[in-house]
Parts: structure tokens; C-alpha cells; sequence
């Protein structure tokens, strides 16, 4: 508790540019985090500054049968965490149920960089954001490319076979 009370007036670790104490620290304080991207924000914050705690209580109790906090809190404590990137955020939002944020959390462990790229689900139990699953270092889906035939109508609308017309 006292690292987060040294972080109240201080900018958040999770990147967001707000102070501790207007962002992660209300939910870390007991708040409910009213999105899944802020959810996932204050796990963030919560490894950086250790509140093993907090990590479980945010997790699906489906996904807190697997949680092992002894792991958590060597990984948390060992290192050196830099920033976090949220990519991008499908629903999630306060009127829905289920969500998912893709970031890349930045940190340093053993002397090395490393990135940690996941795509994150969350859904709601009892009213609130929790962390159910995730997909580490997600791919894209493949892109489909369309042969079009030489006799084939031209995409453009034209009304002109492709041979004859942008396949010239």
C-alpha cells in the first residue's frame, strides 16, 4: 500500500496521462472499473506496482482456478515494467456485457526487453469487469484475394468484360 500511496499525485503507469488517484487508483481502491479497457488499464498498473491482490480479484472465476500467485508475483516483482499500448478495443463498453482490448505491455526482466502482445476478453459476473481469457501474440486473419477471369464482368462497373477493360 504504500507505493500506491506514493503514486497518488503522480501520473499513472498505465499511459492514460491522468494522475494514479483520477485513473487506476479508484479501481485499485475498490471502484469498479466502468470499461474493460480500464479494467484491463489497472491489471496493468496493478502488476507494476504489485498488488497481486488485485490481479485475482479481476479474474473470471472460471479463468481464478488457474490463477497461480506465487508465478504473479515473481513475475511483477522481477520486472521492470515500461508501458502499455492498447491497440485496439472492441465493445467493452459500459452498457455492454462483453468486451476484448488488444495491447502490448513493455517491460524489462533479466536485463532484456520483452512484449507482451495479448488480445484480452472480458465479460461482466455480478455487475463487473472481469478478465476471462486471452490470446498472446494474436494474428491476423488471412487476407482472401479474389482471382478475377479474363471474361469475368469488371469489378470497376463498367459493364465491360475485365480482358477489356482494367485487366488491359
Amino acid at each position: 500500500m504504500a507505493q500506491t500511496e506514493s503514486l497518488a499525485t503522480t501520473q499513472c503507469p498505465c499511459g492514460s496521462g491522468r494522475s494514479f488517484d483520477a485513473c487506476c487508483g479508484l479501481a485499485l481502491g475498490g471502484t469498479a472499473a466502468p470499461t474493460a479497457e480500464a479494467l484491463m488499464r489497472s491489471r496493468y498498473t496493478a502488476f507494476a506496482i504489485g498488488n497481486i491482490d488485485y490481479l485475482a480479484e479481476t479474474l473470471s472465476s472460471e479463468a481464478r482456478k488457474d490463477f497461480d500467485k506465487t508465478d504473479a508475483e515473481n513475475t511483477a516483482g522481477n520486472a521492470k515494467w515500461q508501458r502499455l499500448e492498447v491497440r485496439a478495443v472492441t465493445d467493452g463498453g459500459e452498457k455492454d456485457e462483453t468486451g476484448t482490448v488488444e495491447f502490448v505491455a513493455h517491460f524489462t526482466l533479466g536485463g532484456q526487453r520483452h512484449a507482451h502482445h495479448e488480445l484480452a476478453a472480458f465479460e461482466r459476473e455480478e455487475g463487473r469487469w472481469v478478465y476471462t481469457t486471452g490470446q498472446i501474440n494474436p494474428k491476423e486473419a488471412p487476407r482472401e484475394v479474389v482471382k478475377i477471369g479474363r471474361n469475368a464482368p469488371c469489378p470497376c462497373g463498367s459493364g465491360k468484360k475485365y480482358k477489356k477493360c482494367c485487366g488491359a
